[in-house]
């Protein structure tokens, strides 16, 4: 790897460590940035619009990862949080232990936006850092509580560190148009993995360390996440002038029918996700007879086939160009399976085979969802784009808590599972009158073209 320059952003230079084009209009005074560059671009040659650069491919990996840690921590509480809750003072409120189960998307739909938009005044990398100390701060304290007011405390302070938009922005920083959706994929995937490992291993670490070790993991991982964004994430230098919110971008970038019907649809997704995790773990046992302990048992096989079961059909929709009819078929499945849930006798084999159900559909579905936002927003509001669709999915977790336990306390579990049923067959009425879904991946590397449904 070779340097191109450790001075002012010139005129001069062609091309940044991404392969982007840099802007032609210095920036101002006392801005320098060192740019790591691969050799064909430190000579000034355009990087091939088919193939990811090397540097490309590194800060999408790290930056990937770096995403996969937080959403980590915040997964791995989830199949241990709502039994351990109702051991501490004030934890018989299952309204009580829902709002703190939720909380966390309550303070991170406050704050994405915000934080996104700083990130555009201060830089990226500072932001990002502010928001994975404030979720180490809130880890530390969630680790410390003898209470479930503690616990909520702790929980606000993680949601606080509202990062998500920050770091798809820095991944838009950091790769051309016709690399993003592979960026965006590889973050995708780093979630699933993230999701799949922790719902698996969580009842084995609280049977360790407890719930206070679990938040003291998930510290150490965000002051590891701190150091890998420093250190091993490449410096890229500022966007190519043209590339901010300019003419109708931010108003079809937060208005567009087919956008808004996205975000509704990661809203009711996370919304489902919490309300189960509010009542199926002692559900589990309850009705299968399995201490907390002991629930690796069921989600390590339902995890791993539901993550084989969708790669195909994923796949498919990709080469095909078949993303509407893979899409919808997934949401009417969701729906399906929480009708299930609520009509079904719960007990082990039955809890498996709808647990492995929807496990497929939501992997499916988280992975689809950011990547049609990414292809489908306008490119000069993609950022914002990206930080409506994280405000709507945080609020999802916390509706979902909340609404959840509220449900629980006063009418029973098949109420909250019939009414998630019917939250999903409204989201599927609503996107299946989409217009624009994306057809096959362009040939030439570019952003595959949006096709009328």
């Amino acid at each position: 790897m070779s340097e191109v320059g450790l001075g002012p952003v010139g005129p001069t230079q062609n091309y940044n460590a991404a392969g982007l084009p840099v802007p032609t209009n210095p920036l101002p005074t006392g801005c320098y940035h060192r740019v790591m560059a691969s050799p064909e671009v430190a000579e000034n040659r355009p990087a091939d619009p088919l193939r990811m650069t090397p540097t490309e491919r590194r800060a999408s990996a790290w930056l990937a990862w770096l995403y996969g840690v937080r959403m980590f921590g915040m997964f791995l509480v989830l199949p241990v949080f709502a039994v351990h809750a109702r051991s501490l003072p004030g934890g018989e409120d299952t309204a009580r232990v829902g709002f703190a189960l939720g909380v966390y998307g309550l303070t991170q739909a406050l704050l994405q936006i915000p934080f996104g938009f700083a990130s555009d005044r201060f830089g990226r990398r500072q932001v990002i850092t502010i928001g994975l100390l404030l979720m180490t701060i809130g880890s530390l304290v969630a680790a410390a509580a003898d209470s479930l007011t503690g616990l909520t405390i702790g929980r606000a302070l993680q949601g606080a560190g509202a990062v998500s938009a920050a770091i798809s922005a820095l991944v838009a920083d950091s790769t051309r148009d016709s690399q993003r959706t592979k960026a965006m994929a590889m973050i995708g995937a780093t979630i699933g993995v993230a999701y799949a490992v922790s719902i698996v291993i969580a009842p084995l670490v609280y049977q360790w360390v407890g719930l206070s070790g679990i938040f003291v993991l998930t510290a150490l991982l965000s002051l590891t996440a701190i150091g890998i964004l420093w250190r091993l994430v490449p410096p890229v230098s500022a966007p190519a002038v043209g590339g901010g919110l300019q003419g109708k971008a931010p108003l079809a970038a937060l208005l567009d029918p087919d956008l808004v019907r996205l975000n509704a649809g990661i809203f009711v997704l996370h919304l489902t996700q919490m309300a189960l995790f509010v009542i199926v773990p002692a559900q589990i046992v309850r009705h299968a007879g399995l201490p907390l302990a002991e629930h690796w048992k069921i989600y390590l096989p339902v995890v791993v086939l539901a993550f084989l079961i969708m790669l195909p059909p994923l796949g498919r929709a990709e080469r095909k160009g078949s993303l509407r009819a893979v899409f919808l078929s997934a949401v009417a499945l969701l729906a399906a399976c929480l009708l299930g849930f609520a009509l079904v006798p719960p007990g082990l084999m039955t809890l498996t085979a709808l647990l492995l159900v929807f496990f497929v559909c939501f992997n499916l579905l988280e992975a689809l969802l950011p990547s049609l936002i990414s292809r489908l927003a306008p490119v000069q509001g993609r950022g914002l784009a990206l930080g409506v669709y994280s405000t709507t999915q945080a609020l999802g977790l916390f509706a979902g808590g909340v609404l959840g336990g509220l449900a629980h306390q006063h009418f029973g579990d098949p109420v909250v599972f019939a009414g998630a049923a019917f939250l999903v067959a409204a989201w599927w009425l609503l996107a299946r009158g989409a217009r624009r879904w994306p057809g096959r991946a362009a040939s030439h590397g570019g952003a595959p073209a949006a096709e009328s449904a």
